[in-house]
């Protein structure tokens, strides 16, 4: 099953750019894949995060000097 691709055009800062050309001669893969990877991980990073918040939704916050307050009394600081 092929995946259908969308074209849009997208400028680079001419050292990003250089970065992608030369990863693409080094993996033999073409700057489209590279940057669709990227991007992939950078959202799938993005879901994590959002699931870990979700999850922890109901924990109580900590007031951060007293928490540091209490790691200082303790030596753990």
């Amino acid at each position: 099953m092929k995946t259908e691709i969308k074209q849009s055009t997208i400028f680079f800062e001419p050292d990003i750019l250089k970065s992608l050309e030369d990863k693409a001669t080094v993996t033999k893969k073409n700057i489209s894949d590279l940057v669709n990877g990227i991007i992939r991980r950078a959202f799938e990073e993005d879901r994590e995060d959002l699931k870990a918040f979700e999850e922890r939704k109901n924990e109580p916050d900590l007031d951060f000097e007293e928490e540091l307050r209490k790691l200082k009394k303790s030596g753990k600081l």
